[in-house]
């Protein structure tokens, strides 16, 4: 019987640590800080067409630091390429305030961004920003629905 209740024990704890991973995104092909760091390394490369991967296609609104909003894919790829034709170089960071949020069939993810971008001059820009993004599985990919990116005034 004792071996029972050491065995029922161990099987919870083991349980326990699964389910904190999946919550983290951590197993099942979730949204975790990897992919998450995937995501802003394929901004890094400066191509916004190759970022389509991680964006849901029609309808949604996406936020970025300028202009104040898009409301497809399509017009966020168009605004971002203008925006990133000035820069030679980019490397993004999500920090380690990440926290990520599974509710239901959607996580939601806040972090700061820590940003070190070369425009083609050689001009260096080095910052933060905050980034908020809700994601949704379509197609057994998780997808960005919203996102908002915004710099601190100031």
């Amino acid at each position: 019987m004792k071996r029972i209740a050491v065995l029922a024990f161990v099987v919870c704890i083991t349980m326990s640590g699964f389910a904190q991973k999946a919550a983290k995104g951590g197993t099942g092909g979730g949204v975790d800080k990897a992919y998450l760091q995937k995501i802003w390394d394929g901004w890094a490369a400066l191509d916004a067409s190759k970022q389509k991967q991680f964006y849901a296609q029609g309808p949604h609104v996406f936020f970025d630091i300028a202009p104040l909003k898009y409301a497809s894919w399509d017009e966020y790829e168009a605004g971002v390429t203008k925006e990133l034709g000035d820069y030679k170089a980019a490397a993004f960071t999500v920090h380690d305030d990440l926290q990520i949020h599974k509710a239901g069939d959607v996580y939601w993810v806040t972090a700061t961004i820590g940003s070190d971008m070369t425009h083609k001059s050689g001009k260096r820009d080095m910052g933060q920003f905050r980034w908020t993004a809700v994601f949704e599985k379509k197609d057994g990919k998780w997808l960005i629905v919203h996102e908002h990116v915004s710099a601190p005034i100031g």
